[in-house]
């Protein structure tokens, strides 16, 4: 099939290996694959957002703003129409943006199937943390891309609650968690008898719950090596924590971690921590985790739970409980065989439930109406 696939990503993070690598995934299987989005995405490395675009942005007003990114569908648009003419798709498939409409208005204008990938209700989440200013209109046009769309593949079933709360029919809600290429990440040999090391990857920002577990490795009698991958605004103040503590031969940080070194990286961590999760998201730190094989402990909470099994694949500790987070990683830490069973079982999930991008390119070409 051919699959014209539309976004509006403006920096290379966490979300253009979704965009990057269920692209691959399509072509894999036999899929022609036109990728349209902003051209400055392209330039950016990955970890960073596009310099002029975040000094824009800074400089509008807020309101100004939200109406520059409307405007901004005009000229995507175009290019859409312009690419789809050659083309030909099949279908649009859109990684949602909050005030982007140019898929949909395509899809109208063509008269082709539109499927929209949601992995967070924008519009709620920059009115309580991205002083958006156009609540309203914001609102109105979430809703009407998600009704418009012939499938919306949402990557949890609390976000897909959401979604149909708005009037998306159930029917057409498809849920796919994120996911990972399994082929990247070796069968992790068996246990050995060395000091167990602390892990996260990510990008390090101050909501991730970091701070806690360097608290409690200071106050702990026993002290485990912690490395930290990744970069971020709580960085700097990780480290000051760090130094404060005298916690410099124990923790560690690894900066930005290129893709294709991540499992190598989570190769030398025995216990891999979620300190927190937004209550709606897939993390694919997670999927990442589980397919290295690693000992996971994160929040007891539903969107974690529809996929992971506390004592089965992962410890899970009640949210915000840091006493409780810290246990965990102290069982773990005195107990090599349990993060081995963990581990396996977690790396055994992801291959029986198929939480890969090659198995979300299934699921999607399943999914479009006969």
């Amino acid at each position: 099939m051919r699959i014209l696939y539309s976004h509006r990503i403006q920096s290379r993070d966490g979300q253009s290996v979704h965009v990057e690598d269920l692209v691959a995934a399509f072509r894999a299987a036999g899929h022609e694959v036109l990728v349209v989005g902003p051209s400055f995405y392209e330039s950016t490395g990955f970890g960073a957002e596009t310099t002029w675009v975040a000094r824009l942005r800074a400089a509008l007003p807020g309101a100004i703003g939200e109406l520059a990114e409307l405007a901004y569908n005009i000229p995507a648009w175009w290019r859409l129409r312009q690419a789809a003419a050659g083309f030909n798709p099949d279908f649009i498939y859109e990684r949602y943006n909050l005030f982007y409409l140019a898929g949909m208005w395509l899809a109208r204008e063509r008269k082709i199937p539109f499927l929209v990938e949601v992995n967070s209700p924008l519009a709620e989440e920059r009115i309580a943390h991205g002083g958006l200013k156009l609540h309203g209109l914001a609102r109105l046009a979430e809703r009407a891309v998600w009704r418009a769309a012939t499938r919306v593949f949402a990557v949890t079933k609390v976000l897909g609650a959401r979604i149909t709360a708005v009037g998306v029919d159930p029917a057409n809600l498809v849920i796919t968690p994120n996911g990972i290429n399994l082929d990247r990440f070796a069968p992790r040999p068996p246990t050995t008898d060395r000091r167990a090391v602390l892990g996260f990857i990510g990008f390090v920002r101050p909501w991730h719950g970091i701070e806690p577990v360097i608290t409690a490795l200071a106050e702990s009698p026993d002290k485990f090596d912690f490395v930290i991958a990744g970069e971020g605004p709580a960085r700097p103040i990780l480290e000051s924590m760090v130094a404060s503590a005298g916690l410099a031969d124990h923790v560690s940080f690894a900066g930005l971690v290129a893709r294709d070194a991540v499992p190598g990286f989570l190769a030398g961590i025995d216990i891999a921590l979620q300190p927190r999760a937004v209550d709606y998201a897939s993390p694919l730190k997670l999927f990442e985790y589980m397919a290295a094989g690693c000992a996971i402990v994160a929040p007891d909470q539903p969107n974690l739970r529809e996929i992971l099994v506390d004592g089965e694949t992962a410890l899970l500790f009640e949210p915000e409980n840091w006493a409780a987070l810290w246990a965990c990683i102290a069982r773990l830490a005195a107990d090599p065989a349990l993060r081995a069973r963990l581990g396996q079982a977690a790396r055994a999930e992801v291959i029986s439930r198929d939480y890969t991008w090659a198995g979300n390119a299934r699921r999607v070409i399943a999914s479009l109406p006969s």
